[in-house]
């Protein structure tokens, strides 16, 4: 299905396995329709987390406003429920080049990198609504889990300490994600299963480009700041969790009980 090289360092970086007892759940057909819509979420909100960095540290106004016009069409049909998703694939465009703002410190790598990764993940976003539809899941809002916001929390909130430290949180996003969907490829329909594998090479390069972006902007060892991270990330993941979502940790007994209420679900990194 995939190579064990491609996961290796996805695994070494990781601090913990996603628990088995997550796994027992997520594989229940009466969880699929949470597991595909909270995975439809988090594709855009890493959308929208790459955005709002180059737009906080990179760009240039016009840039920035572009970038804004590229995700709304996106944010319209999540929020909103405006317009039809059939419709996103045309829009997975940006209408002109990103330039560097004047006097930032942050070069084309930062844009480039995060670029490409909004173009990925919104096309992901539009690639989980074709499942959704096959399976005959409608959309529907969802609460957001508790594990950005739980390693958000502490992120520093000087520079360029905020934007390492926000990379490094992106890292281990995108790692997690991409461990999850190896582990649940096996153990669901073949068709989702198959879909899962098509996206490990991408999400395993996402998380690569995030500590790459840390390390070159930190200029100096930041190995312990990540391993900081990386015992916060493995705690939200291995403790108990009373929301199952796709990131959640270990499956308490309220867990079982998903909320699918409506909510706003911005959250940006």
């Amino acid at each position: 299905m995939y190579s064990k090289e491609l996961l290796s360092p996805i695994n070494a970086f990781l601090h913990c396995e996603t628990p088995e007892a997550w796994l027992l759940e997520a594989k229940k057909p009466e969880n699929l329709r949470v597991i595909l819509t909270d995975h439809l979420i988090c594709e855009l909100k890493a959308a929208q987390s790459a955005m709002y960095l180059i737009r906080k540290y990179a760009v240039d106004k016009e840039s920035a406003d572009a970038l804004l016009a590229w995700l709304k069409p996106f944010e319209d049909f999540t929020y909103r429920m405006q317009g039809d998703w059939r419709d996103l694939l045309k829009h997975n465009s940006l209408s002109k080049s990103m330039l560097p703002k004047s006097g930032t410190p942050y070069g084309q790598d930062l844009i480039d990198k995060m670029v490409l990764l909004i173009k990925e993940e919104l096309h992901h976003f539009y690639q989980v609504l074709e499942v959704m539809q096959e399976f005959d899941i409608p959309y529907e809002n969802i609460t957001s889990s508790r594990y950005a916001r739980g390693l958000l929390t502490h992120v520093k909130n000087h520079e360029p300490d905020a934007l390492i430290d926000k990379l490094i949180c992106g890292a281990y996003i995108e790692a997690r994600s991409c461990e999850r969907f190896a582990k649940l490829a096996p153990l669901v329909d073949n068709r989702i299963g198959d879909f899962y594998v098509s996206l490990l090479r991408s999400e395993a390069r996402h998380y690569q480009d995030y500590l790459t972006l840390a390390e070159e902007i930190a200029g100096k060892d930041i190995s312990e700041r990540v391993a900081f991270f990386g015992k916060i990330e493995a705690d939200l993941i291995s403790s108990p969790d009373d929301d199952f979502k796709f990131h959640s940790g270990s499956p308490s007994e309220a867990s079982n009980k998903s909320d699918m209420t409506q909510t706003n679900l911005v959250g940006q990194i």
